[in-house]
């Protein structure tokens, strides 16, 4: 998660705090911040761009695998007719 939110994220959560207590607002931020960037780190997250990277590649290795599957229908569709006009034994006999 980039910084931005992070901050964003600190923000809401001073904004969240009673009046009264916002007398230690920059410690309180300051804490939110680490320990959210401490808490996100420990997830296994990816960046927004890698994402929508695998999302390409898995979409082009779908559409290949589809490609493929037709492929070998049409293949083992032909395979029968072949045989139909092959001759019983492979030496003609």
């Amino acid at each position: 998660m980039d910084n931005f939110r992070i901050d964003e994220i600190a923000r809401r959560l001073l904004d969240s705090v009673p009046p009264a207590l916002r007398t230690i607002g920059q410690d309180l931020e300051s804490n939110f911040r680490a320990v959210l960037r401490s808490s996100l780190g420990k997830l296994d997250l990816v960046t927004r761009d890698e994402f929508d990277t695998q999302t390409r590649v898995l979409e082009r290795t779908r559409a290949r695998l589809a490609e493929l599957e037709a492929r070998l229908q049409a293949l083992e569709g032909a395979a029968p007719a072949a045989a139909a006009g092959a001759p019983e034994h492979p030496g003609g006999y």
